[in-house]
């Protein structure tokens, strides 16, 4: 029997999510099984996952999936290279994955596995480094980089879940997996935008009070209306911005040190704007620079918060 892994947050679950477990266990067979490795209550963003990781678990197998397990923390609060390691590595583990199943704008493996190839060059790092002293970020500085080596072929690189899928890859390649690729094309909204099949619309409507069932798989809608129902959802951060403020501002000088992707003095700015900014927002704006994502101050904040060292 095939079995394919998928990599996921469904944070939530929306049709296009669904779409894909479908287009992939069409791909292995009537009895291909699915098994999803999931994040748990908080996700690769840095930010509170809307469900609980039970809640979430439950409406992927109301949706399609066989199996949920769970991927520890460390790597969902990590970039998208150690979110991407931890996921294989964690589906390799199960001894049961014939393959790994993602989605991309590319639609295509060849495209995505030359990409890989060209990042895992040796001579990738030093080609980084050269493009990081113009002050860009370093997923532009990636793409230039690849762009020296492969030319247009690197534009793929400015698509998010191409980017996931060429991590994946590369993950692959590095652990010796067994497991083989298979990707669906994404259509429609992007990652984290805010497109009708989006996780970042459906949690947008969510906070602004509305009920965004029509956009999600109805066996999907009617768990999450059960943990609204019941009070466990959603859930944003500004609901514990006390606490989290709160854990920050007690923190030791030597625990910023210590945090993941602390480097050339962001931890220290981190812990500088802890201790005068009113709100988490306003920390992370403060903290924030041209070279360094948003996303990546979220995550260095949570692991502050939750005790997460490098």
């Amino acid at each position: 029997m095939k079995t394919a892994g998928i990599i996921c947050e469904y944070n939530p679950i929306h049709n296009g999510h669904v779409r894909h477990i479908a287009q992939t266990r069409a791909m292995l067979g009537e009895d291909g099984a699915i098994v999803c490795a999931m994040s748990g209550n908080f996700v690769q963003r840095g930010d509170f996952a809307v469900f609980t990781k039970h809640a979430r678990a439950m409406s992927a197998v109301a949706s399609g999936a066989d199996l949920v397990v769970e991927l520890p923390l460390p790597y969902v609060l990590s970039s998208a290279e150690g979110f991407a390691r931890g996921g294989v590595g964690l589906l390799e583990a199960l001894g049961v994955c014939t393959h790994l199943s993602f989605g991309s704008e590319a639609g295509e493996t060849g495209r995505l596995l030359a990409l890989a190839d060209c990042l895992l060059r040796a001579d990738m790092p030093a080609l980084i480094g050269e493009e990081l002293k113009s002050g860009i970020s370093f997923a532009r500085a990636r793409q230039r980089a690849a762009e020296r080596i492969i030319g247009k072929k690197a534009e793929d690189l400015s698509m998010p879940n191409n980017i996931l899928g060429v991590e994946y890859l590369k993950a692959l390649k590095e652990s010796g997996s067994v497991m083989a690729p298979l990707t669906v094309r994404r259509f429609g909204a992007q990652h984290d935008s805010d497109g009708a099949e989006s996780a970042s619309k459906l949690r947008r409507l969510l906070k602004e009070g509305m009920k965004p069932w029509v956009l999600m798989p109805a066996s999907a809608a009617r768990v999450l209306k059960t943990e609204v129902a019941r009070g466990r959802g959603p859930v944003f951060m500004e609901d514990a911005e006390t606490a989290v403020l709160s854990r920050l501002r007690m923190l030791p000088d030597e625990s910023f040190a210590r945090l993941p992707d602390a480097s050339e003095g962001l931890e220290l700015r981190l812990r500088r704007y802890a201790r005068t900014m009113p709100t988490v927002r306003s920390i992370l704006e403060s903290t924030k620079t041209k070279r360094y994502s948003m996303s990546r101050l979220r995550r260095m904040q949570l692991c502050a918060d939750l005790g997460v060292a490098a």
